[in-house]
């Protein structure tokens, strides 16, 4: 995977396009938000940011991103902002209005061309 397609991959979130940032996880890959959360497989993880993108504008910026032939790291900036209430959400309550910026670290393991498995961590609340 090149770093084009990886910039790719952001883009498509950024949009919203499932279709188009889903084909890059294998189908068993393993999303981990540090220790918040662990979603196994593609369908599980798509069903996760269907629900948050149903409350939450969320727009990744990416900082800085290496690439190598297995892994990929991101040094990056997430901006949340929810236009609809979600105070049981699991990750921490949010209210129409709140907006939220954080800057994360993540890495991303690489096989066939899909992400098999993602660890995220906040560096910066």
């Amino acid at each position: 995977m090149t770093e084009d397609d990886f910039r790719s991959y952001v883009a498509a979130f950024n949009a919203n396009d499932f279709d188009g940032f889903g084909r890059f996880y294998a189908e068993d890959v393993v999303f981990e938000l540090g220790a918040m959360k662990r979603i196994e497989g593609r369908e599980a993880i798509l069903a996760f940011y269907r629900e948050v993108k149903a409350h939450i504008t969320e727009v990744v910026t990416p900082i800085d991103v290496i690439v190598t032939h297995s892994r990929i790291a991101m040094y990056c900036r997430t901006t949340f902002e929810t236009f609809r209430d979600w105070p049981d959400f699991e990750i921490w309550p949010t209210m129409a209005g709140d907006r939220r910026e954080v800057e994360t670290i993540a890495m991303y393991e690489v096989e066939n061309e899909r992400f098999t498995h993602i660890r995220g961590a906040r560096f910066k609340p």
